[in-house]
């Protein structure tokens, strides 16, 4: 029987424990932010709100990042979560070391039936998708973290039992030198799909598991292919079952094998099982050595309520899909985004606690959207029923020769930034603004191009709205900076001529793609953006009074201005 060879193992950092004060001193603090969970999730709430200028505090049992070394997880990073990696500061480090995609093909057999370019509709600077193993993503935040200053990292604090107070919570830690406690004014839990604290607090849920079980295989081999990806309905290799095929950082390809329901996770699992199937697929002459093994069987579940009190959750605690389509980590990765910036304003007493509120009427029909999407991809991958395989056979037929039966081929709807259904502080909705291209207006050439900035340098350096303004009138621009002066906003000109008057307004050149995809169709129109990229507001003829109202609205749930 042919063997086969396991790289080395990844070495992974290991930060020290340190004794907090409570521990050397006997006392018990109170802090305005306790993270609980150092995941993308927690790591990402953390540094957002260290790049805001507010401390927090991150409980994490262990004092690494990853789970059992070189075990992939999550590896695609969709286009919204890498915009908000580009505001705190990360971006260039994931884009160098992962490997950037954009373009799919979907098989039946050996036939191509469906492809996509995700690029041809976006205007971000940030790529669709960059595949990088989650363990890298996790370390370059702590590693970012660290650098920002403001976060008291705490590894090897093991979170036991938690209190709701009144005015916040009470937290029991275990260490390696013993147990403390300490208050928090909010607890974030970040712990993850089998969170203990949400069991504790008795928070309801809805979970299923699924009887669908697949089995990855990280590997190098040595066979050039494009760097896409590649997914079969029905690979020939894999006795008639799903294939999911992508490249990742270090020259490792994930391979995702869709196994019998009834599979022994341990025997697909081995080596000599692995290798066979890898050998069916590749060939019998490519060389290859396996990183990892591993099964999963993919389940889901969702709070009734992502805050409790002054316990907020937040990723795979609040909620949990299948696979599919990269919407599990990439929306943990924007929970935090949206949470974020409304616990700076709240803790700094620049906006009502309701606020907080508005994380839970977001996120959670968010996570509803995305459970909605991920079981209509695994009922393609794995139909229940006669009928839902003569479905998916004639789809599968049509779609090699018909447009139209193309998108019914559901093996993952990629991720994408959820809209937010219209609330009293988001009278339209809200959907992502895409990290845009701004450009002087005086700019010119291709030198000014690489050099413009972009929506997220605007939003980063604190917490404040961005507010783009079409061809304002000197009289109203000047309004509009005397009553708004204060107040968290950076207000832009699109066109126009109050550049350079008395420093008026700065001004950006008015491009076409950039007014359409801010929905700015004429002169005096305005688009407010959060301070996550989410449009608050479009006014066809704004006002300096309309901004400031607009303003207060995003800012207070309870306005109705």
């Amino acid at each position: 029987m042919e063997t086969y060879a396991f790289a080395p193992a990844y070495e992974l950092p290991h930060w020290p424990f340190e004794p907090p004060p409570e521990l050397t001193h006997g006392t018990r603090t109170r802090h305005p932010i306790v993270i609980v969970g150092a995941g993308p999730a927690g790591l990402t709430l953390a540094c957002d709100l260290a790049s805001r200028g507010v401390r927090a505090v991150l409980l994490d049992e262990d004092d690494t990042v990853g789970v059992r070394g070189a075990s992939s997880r999550g590896i695609c990073y969709a286009q919204k979560s890498l915009e908000i990696f580009e505001r705190l500061g990360i971006y260039e480090r994931i884009a160098d070391k992962g490997i950037t995609w954009s373009f799919g093909r979907t098989f039946s057999g050996d036939e191509e039936v469906y492809n996509f370019n995700l690029q041809i509709d976006s205007v971000s600077k940030q790529p669709p998708f960059i595949n990088l193993q989650q363990f890298y993503l996790e370390w370059f935040l702590v590693d970012r973290i660290i650098e920002l200053g403001l976060t008291d990292l705490r590894w090897k604090s093991r979170v036991g039992r938690i209190e709701a107070l009144a005015d916040g919570v009470r937290i029991d830690v275990q260490t390696p030198d013993g147990s403390y406690t300490l208050e928090a004014d909010h607890l974030i839990d970040a712990t993850g799909a089998n969170s203990p604290l949400r069991t504790q607090l008795g928070v309801p849920g809805h979970a299923s598991r699924s009887t669908d079980r697949w089995c990855i295989s990280d590997v190098r081999f040595k066979k050039p292919l494009p760097i896409e990806r590649w997914t079969w309905v029905d690979a020939p290799f894999n006795q008639g079952r799903a294939v999911w095929q992508h490249l990742m950082a270090d020259g490792v390809w994930r391979i995702d094998y869709q196994m019998p329901e009834d599979c022994d996770t341990e025997e697909i699992s081995r080596p000599e099982v692995a290798g066979a199937r890898l050998r069916e697929q590749l060939g019998p002459d490519v060389e290859f050595e396996f990183v990892w093994i591993g099964p999963y069987g993919y389940r889901d579940h969702l709070l009734e309520r992502f805050r409790d009190g002054r316990v907020i959750f937040i990723g795979d605690s609040a909620h949990v899909v299948s696979p599919f389509g990269a919407r599990g980590g990439n929306n943990g990765i924007q929970d935090a985004a949206n949470l974020a910036w409304k616990l700076a304003l709240v803790v700094r007493g620049e906006a009502p606690d309701a606020l907080l509120d508005s994380y839970d009427a977001e996120r959670r029909p968010a996570a509803i959207e995305n459970l909605v999407v991920t079981s209509r991809s695994a009922r393609f991958l794995a139909p229940r029923s006669p009928a839902e395989h003569t479905m998916r056979r004639a789809v599968v037929a049509l779609a090699s020769r018909h447009a139209f039966a193309r998108s019914l081929v559901n093996t993952g709807r990629m991720a994408v930034a959820n809209a937010y259904p219209a609330s009293p502080h988001l009278p339209e909705g809200g959907r992502s603004v895409q990290n845009v291209h701004l450009r002087d207006a005086g700019d010119a050439g291709e030198a000014a191009t690489e050099q413009q900035r972009t929506l997220m340098q605007y939003l980063g350096g604190g917490t404040h709205f961005v507010g783009l303004w079409r061809e304002p009138s000197r009289a109203a621009a000047a309004e509009a900076l005397a009553r708004l002066g204060q107040r968290p906003l950076r207000l832009l000109a699109v066109g126009g001529d109050t550049a350079g008057a008395d420093g008026v307004l700065p001004t950006l050149a008015a491009d076409e793609a950039l007014l359409r995809h801010l929905g700015l169709d004429a002169p005096g129109s305005f688009c407010l953006v959060r301070p996550d990229a989410y449009r608050a507001a479009l006014l066809a003829q704004a006002t300096p009074a309309d901004i400031d109202n607009a303003l207060t609205r995003a800012m207070d749930p309870t306005e109705t201005a």
